[in-house]
């Protein structure tokens, strides 16, 4: 194709015609399927084509002439902008629909397998107000401020990086997915940076003292904050912090880490406690979890909870199995299931999630589980087999990329009577699923909602030995 073809061209009065992955929606034209973002299956509208492919197109909204009857107003002045929301301009209802055909699809199309049952998806009770974490970013130089002609000066920001720009920082209003008290937070630390000259980091020149705000909080309201600062100045963070902690009387947790890297990854690094115990517990049923800093835990605990009940009753444990919870993460699935089994043995890549698994389990007093770290493909072994015995049910709750082929492989190997898929990718749950119909039927998906107003599902599949 020439560079002139390749050129932006305007098509009017197109037709939106389905949903499609990632928040996306399907239009149609001269024999190519064009992707438009923010739209909804029924508007017509004038359509910018922006990329060009071989088999598909990308556009762009330039003028909506009929808009979708599930169209709602949008409650987020950040929404089309900020990136995190991809769906809050469509009917709640409609969402779930979108998201259901989408897990229906990509088991029909990638597994080509037949299911037992499809289970209607569990919506969310809260669509708004429901992530207990989030993490903000502070630019010294709002992303807003390049469309401002009239102020050239440099606007400080803290809030959500511009998807697919690195230095561009949206200096945030509120975030509606958070409890109204996250923004309270975000808010007051804003506020006193600014009044006491503190500097907001250059994202390109990679100075400043304020880089990150991450906060968390537990289903009781209490909340942690780590402030990640780009400057080893202690005594700056002490002021802070002792100011603000009156203020902040719901934040029971603080903590704070010095990352003078590059990026802005901090799990690997040390992080301080200036007050507090340095984590929240969580309650579940009748378990206790510690959430620590860099602790891995579920964004909405109430559809957490409505999973790993699905997980459990699906996996129909009598007390006499033996369980292998593979990607544990820090053992919520294991210790959610280990009084209905035998035993359970859960593995996982981060040591650290091992770590808090096993402090977990003492906590809860829960004797029948073993936790392994490590490389599942390698952990994962005739040693371990032999040591714990073949399990009779395998849970496996992996990562967006799905199962290596190797663990996939031990599984058809090892034959347990049932597999309890947990998957936060419909894709590569529905690839792994085709490889594994060799020797496994799939029984019934249960696809559940964790996060509303987003492309993204939570599907469990259950797969019985055939």
């Amino acid at each position: 194709m020439s560079k002139r073809t390749q050129k932006p061209y305007l098509i009017e009065n197109l037709e939106i015609e389905t949903a499609a992955a990632e928040g996306k929606s399907i239009a149609r034209h001269d024999g190519k399927v064009i992707f438009i973002p923010f739209s909804a299956p029924g508007d017509v509208a004038d359509v910018m084509v922006q990329k060009q492919k071989k088999s598909y197109a990308e556009g762009k909204i330039q003028k909506l002439h009929i808009a979708s009857t599930l169209r709602v107003e949008p409650t987020c002045s950040h929404f089309g902008i900020c990136g995190g929301c991809k769906w809050q301009h469509v009917d709640y209802s409609a969402q779930l629909g979108f998201k259901e055909t989408q897990a229906k699809d990509d088991m029909q199309r990638i597994a080509k397998v037949e299911v037992g049952q499809y289970l209607p998806i569990l919506g969310s009770k809260d669509v708004f107000h429901y992530r207990n974490k989030l993490e903000f970013t502070f630019s010294n130089k709002a992303w807003e401020e390049h469309f401002d002609k009239t102020n050239p000066g440099r606007i400080p920001a803290l809030g959500f990086h511009i998807p697919g720009m690195f230095d561009k920082v949206l200096d945030l209003n509120a975030c509606y997915l958070a409890p109204e008290y996250a923004n309270k937070i975000k808010d007051t630390f804003k506020q006193y940076a600014i009044e006491n000259e503190l500097s907001f980091f250059d994202i390109r020149q990679q100075d400043g003292f304020l880089r990150n705000l991450m906060m968390r909080c537990n289903s009781d309201g209490k909340w942690m904050v780590v402030l990640i600062v780009g400057e080893d100045k202690p005594k700056l963070i002490t002021t802070m912090f002792d100011y603000l902690i009156p203020v902040l009387s719901e934040v029971e947790e603080w903590c704070y880490v010095i990352n003078t890297k590059k990026n802005d990854t901090w799990s690997d690094l040390n992080v301080q406690t200036h007050k507090g115990n340095g984590f929240l517990s969580e309650k579940m049923e009748d378990l206790t979890f510690k959430i620590r800093p860099q602790s891995f835990f579920q964004t909405n605990a109430k559809q957490a909870l409505e999973l790993y009940r699905i997980t459990r009753e699906f996996a129909s444990l009598s007390g006499t199995e033996n369980v292998y919870d593979l990607y544990t993460g820090t053992g919520t699935i294991a210790q959610f299931v280990a009084k209905n089994a035998k035993q359970v043995i859960g593995i996982e890549y981060v040591e650290a999630a091992i770590i808090d698994a096993k402090e977990n389990a003492i906590l809860n007093h829960i004797e029948n589980t073993h936790f392994y770290a490590g490389d599942m493909k390698l952990v994962l072994n005739d040693d371990l087999i032999s040591k714990h015995g073949k399990p009779d049910v395998v849970i496996t709750d992996p990562p967006r990329d799905g199962m290596h082929p190797g663990v996939v492989e031990k599984l058809l190997e090892l034959e347990p009577k049932r597999i309890v898929y947990v998957s936060c990718n419909t894709a590569t749950q529905a690839r792994d699923i085709a490889i594994l119909s060799e020797k496994f039927n799939v029984l019934k998906i249960q696809t559940v909602d964790m996060f509303p107003h987003t492309h993204h599902v939570e599907s469990v599949a259950l797969l019985e030995l055939k």
